[in-house]
């Protein structure tokens, strides 16, 4: 079989990607928000807060817990998210690292 086209970048660049895709919808960041806003588990809260459907919401959960940026655990018959704190660090971390590689506010580099 060929190349893929990821095979072409690094694993930070394809790191970055994967990332961004699963930021990359409006009701995911919704989401991410109102659990950080919570500062704890949430469960059904999420479609009276954001008002979409129920469905919408538990794909956007799935994807996110797919990608490791939320855990879920069983409560009785509900499922309650959190934050991973070890993948939201190191979403932090690899986009730190890729914003400061821009020296902002340095006028000399602008073209």
């Amino acid at each position: 079989m060929g190349i893929t086209k990821t095979d072409l970048f690094s694993e930070e660049q394809n790191q970055m990607a994967f990332i961004a895709k699963a930021l990359g919808h409006p009701a995911r960041i919704a989401i991410l928000q109102e659990i950080l806003k919570a500062d704890s588990c949430i469960n059904s809260d999420l479609v009276k807060e954001l008002g979409l459907a129920q469905a919408t919401i538990s794909q956007h959960l799935k994807e996110l817990k797919r990608m490791n940026i939320l855990i879920g655990t069983v409560e009785g018959s509900a499922m309650s998210y959190c934050i991973n704190p070890q993948t939201w660090l190191t979403i932090k971390n690899v986009f730190n690292v890729f914003f400061e590689q821009h020296p902002c506010c340095s006028s000399e580099n602008c073209c």
